[in-house]
């Protein structure tokens, strides 16, 4: 039986990810992004301040091809759009593009496990000009790698795409003394099982003295909700963490009320996005078409 077509929308929030999570979101600090053609999306929204402007990096997803590429929009102070554009498109998916700064450098590191690696990208003169830098191989394609720096070490939080089950509900982490590696799997991989919260889901940060990494909450539904996994002991050969409270899509964001999947600090605004499940028999007609497109187009 096909399932719905999931449809995301994307927003910037003027709260930090701690008050979202402790009162959830006011409607009066939301700022949508634009809106999508009917059968597409943006998703996994991160991001950059430069220059007195908000970057945001996310995938747009089209079900007529099946593949995600990645949009850039930029922001002024008070968060009016000045530009929006495509700036990363390859011949396979692309999603959650995280973005961050190391060495005076700036990186990218989306997903792309139809690819078969994961590729580290840095940026070139400005924020929508990007070349591969190095692939970064694991213990095969990682879905939804998300960096952190800690103790002194680059580590990696991401879920393995060795099966279904590994990509929504287990979690796997690696360290490096660079972003670029070489890299290091933690022996005791995966860390953590457990389908309400392993998955990675935004930005790490460091708080009251332990880690804390959003994680989708998929017992239900594929990113059905943000939980916060709080990290307190994190080493070459130990990880102990303890799943918190979390938060979903509020009754007023409706219809995209079905899913809350990213949570992703910039300074002083949080990114999210929040979905609709489209079970109508268009929608359903849309999805599989785009299968069947992309099956002939093998």
């Amino acid at each position: 039986m096909l399932r719905p077509m999931d449809i995301w929308r994307s927003a910037i929030v003027k709260q930090p990810a701690r008050a979202i999570i402790r009162d959830g979101i006011d409607p009066g600090s939301i700022v949508w992004l634009p809106d999508m053609p009917s059968g597409s999306f943006r998703a996994d929204p991160f991001g950059l301040w430069r220059d007195g402007c908000l970057h945001v990096f996310a995938e747009a997803f089209d079900y007529q091809t099946r593949l995600g590429h990645i949009d850039l929009l930029v922001y002024d102070r008070d968060l009016n759009l000045l530009e929006c554009s495509a700036i990363l498109s390859k011949p396979w998916h692309l999603s959650y593009p995280v973005v961050f700064e190391a060495d005076g450098e700036t990186w990218m590191l989306p997903e792309a496990y139809k690819s078969g690696t994961l590729t580290l990208y840095r940026a070139g003169a400005s924020l929508s000009e990007w070349e591969p830098f190095c692939d970064i191989p694991l213990d095969g394609p990682a879905i939804d790698a998300t960096p952190f720096f800690h103790d002194g070490k680059w580590w990696l939080f991401y879920s393995p795409s060795h099966s279904r089950i590994g990509r929504r509900g287990h979690l796997h982490v690696a360290w490096a003394g660079h972003p670029a590696g070489p890299w290091h799997l933690h022996p005791r991989n995966p860390v953590r099982v457990d389908l309400g919260s392993a998955r990675p889901g935004g930005t790490p940060r460091h708080q009251d003295g332990m880690i804390i990494l959003p994680v989708q909450d998929c017992r239900s539904t594929y990113g059905g909700a943000i939980r916060e996994l709080s990290i307190t002991r994190l080493d070459e050969t130990s990880f102990i963490a303890d799943d918190r409270t979390g938060v979903g899509a509020a009754g007023w964001m409706a219809p995209f009320t079905d899913g809350f999947h990213t949570l992703s600090t910039a300074g002083p605004v949080t990114l999210i996005d929040v979905k609709r499940m489209d079970a109508t028999l268009a929608g359903k007609t849309r999805r599989l078409r785009g299968i069947v497109r992309t099956w002939r187009s093998r």
